[in-house]
């Protein structure tokens, strides 16, 4: 633990599900956690349950698609703490469905900004804080639908999700000069409150989701936090430009 004293990692998103467990192993790590996100009276409350089990860990809420937001917040965090080791752009998420004949203008910004301007957003801020970081990298969530396009009604989503694919070895080729890494993981389909309503509402078609997935099984947070803990560390120093599926075998179809 010892070893990631005094390093910063912020995640954003991380009031809740994945990113939740995200900043909670990677405080358990050693690292000063910054969590981000809209709500702040959950913001304050997931702080207080990581400052109980020994993680130093702060809350800086902050839209990530509000472009003067994401730039204010992360110069405060950056200069509060001198860097930023760690940037893991967790914040993302579907944006409800349409296709896309009936598909509004401000539907596409909407998924596009989510996903896409979040990520470029909260890495061009913090390039300057991880530039004087150690052993400093940016890691972005990318998706199946990013090569598969996704389901009906999710064809914005998968495109917005293959533009952070692509956005993460662009960043990677821009940013090796200075050291900085930078990676994806791409999660499966994981057992989260992302799930929570059609789980309650349809348990045989939330049941049904395991029999695409080679496992058999659906994923846990802690599997990514898992994959993000270790690409955040020195273990994975000669690894960038690359995207880890953390699916049990989904991305392949059975």
């Amino acid at each position: 633990m010892s070893k990631n004293n005094n390093r910063v990692a912020l995640v954003t998103g991380a009031t809740s599900g994945i990113g939740f467990e995200v900043a909670k192993r990677l405080g358990h790590d050693g690292y000063q956690v910054i969590l981000n996100g809209i709500e702040d009276e959950v913001g304050a409350e997931k702080v207080a349950q990581l400052q109980a089990e020994g993680v130093q860990a702060e809350y800086f809420g902050f839209d990530v698609t509000n472009e003067d937001a994401v730039n204010s917040s992360i110069q405060a965090i950056g200069d509060k703490y001198g860097k930023i080791d760690v940037l893991v752009n967790n914040a993302g998420g579907l944006g409800g469905r349409s296709r896309f004949e009936e598909m509004t203008t401000e539907f596409y910004r909407k998924v596009m900004a989510l996903n896409l301007d979040s990520t470029f957003f909260a890495s061009r801020a913090a390039i300057p804080y991880l530039k004087k970081g150690e052993h400093p990298t940016i890691i972005n969530y990318t998706s199946n639908a990013g090569w598969n396009a996704g389901g009906p009604g999710a064809g914005i989503y998968g495109t917005s999700k293959a533009g952070v694919h692509a956005i993460t070895r662009a960043l990677a080729k821009d940013l090796a000069e200075y050291g900085i890494r930078v990676n994806a993981v791409s999660p499966g389909t994981i057992d989260t409150p992302f799930h929570a309503q059609i789980k309650s509402t349809k348990p045989e078609v939330f049941a049904s989701w395991k029999n695409n997935i080679m496992l058999g099984r659906l994923g846990q947070p802690q599997e990514v936090a898992s994959v993000v803990s270790f690409l955040a560390g020195e273990d994975a120093a000669f690894i960038t430009a690359e995207t880890i599926q953390i699916g049990g075998g989904q991305a392949l179809g059975i």
